[in-house]
């Protein structure tokens, strides 16, 4: 049997009652913060151009498109364009969600296609996140299959196309031959180059491509479009070409111990501040190490950072906008220190541009990789701090705040998204509102009933 049967048959039994109470409950939180980051990034250009396009190509409104203040109508589209926009949105403000692996972000196709799917085709909430659960774990088994693609210069998009796929193919209630062919046609629909999304909006234009293809794979296969089912394993298929690796034995990776854990419980994590989520770790652990050593910025002369893997800073070393911010550790290192914390406002041009921050930013270095607790380190970091007067400050945080594995608290997720909601000129009535059925979203008889609360007009 090839890989992408076994990963089919097994996701179509899975039913919402069966699914683990922790993964779905994360799921309804991805939807709060893909909605949050959305937001936030629905008057990023990128995400108007997208949705100029959409809407230029016209088709049946069966969908809505997010935080739309246009004319009466116009805040649909047919599923599949209507999902694109949605994702581009949430990807544009790089403030989602990320799988601490590879940093894949499944939370903004599964979110984008699920409640696009359901708007046209039907589903209550607990199916909803039943698709989101499903989804996630599809991408994760492909994540496990080639943990070197980024290597290799293949983007995030790659494995999060695999998220919509199984997001829309629950959805659209395929079965196992269905969702069999589904995957297999994803896997030679993907693309995206990892060097493109460090430096530009290219980033969100992988996701909302990733979202489209995914979900026009499940329409495709529902129809009888048929594909090569061991595309993911055999030679010079999907795992080998992505990953570099044996495909039979990264297949064999991809199924092991199928159904003992679910990646959204295990890997997800979601996004509390903003930016690339490799750096979280390292803003919570300088601000950490700032605040219990009541060190003034003026008296810092060195920021060292250790973690597995790194050797040198890369990305931006003195970010000018939101792009650059996103990837530049340094500038995560410096904020950090600097105003012993690293919220949402760490994104606004005006923070950006902070001299306090950027005088800080020539002071950090890369000291060795730690030699203890190798294991314990997702997408952490130990920071030390050195002040003029030859104090040292040390502070390790080994998985960012908003990691599904220290537990996500709703707490957290309530203020983000009252945080960046507001950004998109929502109500702040339709903001409560909605906030309110995302947190019981699995006794939903009808998803109309949110996204109808998410349109301005």
């Amino acid at each position: 049997m090839s890989v992408a049967r076994e990963l089919a048959e097994f996701l179509v039994r899975q039913q919402p009652e069966s699914l683990p109470p922790q993964a779905m409950d994360h799921a309804a939180i991805l939807i709060a913060s893909t909605l949050a980051s959305a937001a936030m990034g629905s008057g990023i250009e990128s995400a108007r151009i997208v949705k100029d396009m959409a809407r230029s190509l016209g088709g049946s409104p069966r969908a809505s498109v997010w935080f739309d203040g246009g004319p009466k109508g116009a805040d649909r589209l047919p599923v599949v364009a209507a999902a694109q926009v949605n994702a581009v949105m949430s990807d544009a403000a790089a403030s989602d969600d990320s799988d601490l692996r590879t940093i894949v972000h499944c939370g903004t196709p599964l979110v984008a296609t699920a409640l696009a799917a359901a708007e046209h085709h039907g589903g209550t909430g607990a199916d909803v996140l039943a698709a989101i659960v499903i989804g996630y774990e599809l991408a994760g088994r492909i994540i496990d299959g080639m943990p070197g693609f980024r290597e290799r210069g293949f983007h995030g998009s790659n494995a999060a196309i695999f998220a919509a796929t199984g997001a829309a193919g629950r959805l659209l209630r395929l079965d196992a031959k269905q969702m069999t062919h589904a995957i297999a046609l994803t896997a030679t629909s993907t693309g995206g180059l990892a060097k493109a999304a460090d430096t530009s909006v290219a980033r969100e234009y992988h996701a909302g491509m990733a979202t489209f293809n995914g979900i026009q794979a499940v329409r495709a296969a529902q129809r009888g479009y048929t594909a090569e089912e061991r595309i993911l394993e055999m030679r010079l298929g999907f795992f080998e070409s992505y990953g570099g690796v044996d495909g039979a034995a990264a297949g064999s990776v991809a199924l092991r111990g199928l159904g003992e854990s679910w990646d959204i419980v295990t890997d997800m994590a979601v996004k509390l501040v903003p930016g690339g989520h490799p750096y979280h770790a390292l803003a919570e652990a300088a601000a950490n190490a700032a605040r219990d050593g009541d060190i003034d910025p003026e008296r810092v002369d060195g920021i060292t950072v250790s973690r597995p893997g790194m050797t040198a800073l890369t990305g931006p070393l003195h970010p000018a906008d939101l792009i650059d911010m996103a990837h530049s550790p340094a500038y995560f290192l410096a904020a950090g220190v600097a105003d012993r914390n690293f919220t949402w406002t760490h994104a606004t041009p005006q923070k950006i541009a902070d001299p306090k921050i950027h005088r800080l930013i020539d002071k950090v270095r890369v000291g060795p990789p730690p030699a203890e607790n190798v294991a314990r380190y997702r997408q952490g970091a130990t920071v030390t701090v050195r002040t003029t007067d030859g104090r040292e400050v040390t502070n390790t945080v080994y998985a960012p705040k908003g990691a599904g594995m220290l537990g996500i608290g709703w707490a957290d997720i309530d203020a983000k998204y009252r945080t960046l909601v507001p950004l998109s000129g929502l109500p702040e009535r339709k903001i409560e509102q909605s906030l309110t059925l995302i947190r019981c979203f699995r006794e939903l008889s009808d998803v109309t009933e949110i996204t109808r609360l998410l349109q301005i007009s």
